[in-house]
């Protein structure tokens, strides 16, 4: 019987877990700080196991992971070293779905020498972006296509009828990580040269996307492209971009909440009780000054513009008391927009990943080539981000079981082995890319 250990039971651990249980001849534990979230996921299956997991606990963590065959770890990204650190003395595969961080890549070697699999970014964005990608990329290749061009945009939106908030985003997962993003600096190649975004001019740098059936997106760039030359292993690009796809609205408000300072993430002792009097004491407004009034002056805007409407839906001038007095401006921020911008019983989210790519033949003939996907949830059942992020992992921890990843040390799944039967079964799974090729003269 193999063992499977996932850790962390959070928005997007459901479908991966359901999925476990579902192999037959796998046993599953899941823990999480939360016990009772791990026991929801594996109900009263006979190979469901759940626990209680403080990751601090070290001893009790090293426990759990010493009767796994692979662990799935869908704790916070920060938390992936450790867990990986740990995998490494008790010789465990490990599964994430996270981008492989500096600390992650260090590992690289050890993991190669004691034969062992460190599967990264196996989830939707990063995960079936890069699947996708490397199989549009290798079918060009092996026509003896060059890639001149290749966009790329990745979002994870509510679906039209649930768009109903002045933001017109609801949280599918962290929603600290969807405010952290925010902070990153951007690098793409345009035409060959390389385009710097620093992270306080990234919502000034959007354009308008279509996506067929669905209206206009705003994209933005996302962290850095330009590696992705080399990971993608197309060193004859020109232009490359990875970008986020939001509903138009999104980059200015947000753009107006960095100048506000809200995205720092120092810790503070707040005197403030309130979010209304956090914002004073945050910004150095007097009591006797409109709030409401004053921020829209230090932004310039109209105190009944959208914006700032939007902030005031949010919460942001109320007297709604501090979740903490101890913590940063970006926390409070995540604290009261996880509040507000939930999905209500029987929303659907929805995901859209489309790639754009510009292909030179030998012949002078060029092609372009998309492939989009857009994917619903289930009113009732699984989001769409839930299964797109939670599948792929499944998918990568049963192609370990199964033995059929022949590299070994940190990997992200963009080798034809990795990346093709995953493909394969999520279209079993009814989770489909439409390509679309069209031939310029």
């Amino acid at each position: 019987m193999k063992k499977v250990c996932v850790l962390g039971a959070g928005l997007v651990a459901g479908p991966l877990v359901e999925y476990l249980l579902n192999l037959g001849e796998v046993e599953v534990k899941v823990a999480d700080l939360d016990e009772s979230r791990a026991r929801q996921l594996v109900g009263q299956h006979p190979r469901g196991q759940a626990f209680h997991l403080d990751l601090r606990d070290k001893e009790k963590l090293e426990d759990l992971l010493a009767g796994a065959d692979v662990v799935a770890s869908m704790v916070p990204y920060t938390f992936h070293p450790y867990v990986a650190s740990l995998c490494l003395e008790l010789g465990k595969h490990l599964v994430t779905a996270s981008y492989v961080s500096p600390e992650m890549k260090k590992y690289d070697e050890l993991a190669r020498s004691k034969g062992l699999i460190f599967l990264n970014e196996c989830g939707l964005d990063p995960g079936l972006d890069h699947m996708e990608a490397k199989k549009c990329i290798n079918q060009a290749r092996a026509a003896g296509g060059q890639v001149l061009s290749f966009i790329s945009y990745c979002g994870g939106l509510p679906a039209p009828e649930a768009n109903n908030n002045p933001f017109g985003y609801k949280f599918s997962w962290s929603p600290r990580g969807v405010l952290l993003a925010g902070r990153n600096e951007a690098r793409y190649l345009k035409d060959g040269q390389e385009v710097v975004i620093p992270a306080e001019e990234l919502f000034d740098h959007f354009e308008l996307v279509e996506i067929p059936g669905l209206g206009q997106f705003e994209a933005y760039p996302n962290r850095n492209s330009v590696i992705y030359c080399q990971i993608y292993d197309i060193p004859e690009v020109k232009t490359l971009m990875r970008g986020t796809l939001r509903y138009p609205g999104w980059c200015f408000k947000l753009k107006k909440i960095g100048e506000l300072g809200l995205l720092d993430i120092n810790d503070r002792e707040w005197a403030a009780t309130t979010y209304a009097g956090f914002m004073r004491e945050w910004l150095g407004i007097k009591n006797d000054e409109d709030l409401k009034t004053a921020v829209a002056s230090r932004l310039r805007l109209d105190p009944d513009s959208d914006t700032i409407k939007s902030f005031e839906w949010l919460g942001l001038f109320s007297t709604k008391p501090l979740p903490s007095q101890k913590s940063s401006p970006l926390d409070l921020l995540t604290a009261i927009m996880w509040e507000k911008m939930q999905y209500e019983k029987n929303e659907r989210d929805m995901n859209i990943l489309k790639h754009e790519l510009l292909i030179s033949y030998p012949s002078g003939q060029k092609e372009k080539l998309v492939s989009t996907l857009i994917d619903f949830g289930q009113p009732g059942g699984h989001s769409s981000m839930s299964r797109l992020v939670g599948w792929p992992v499944a998918l990568g921890v049963k192609l370990i079981l199964q033995n059929r990843i022949k590299g070994r040390g940190v990997l992200i799944p963009t080798t034809p082995d990795i990346y093709e039967p995953i493909l394969a079964e999520l279209k079993a799974l009814g989770v489909n890319f439409k390509e679309e090729k069209n031939l310029i003269n």
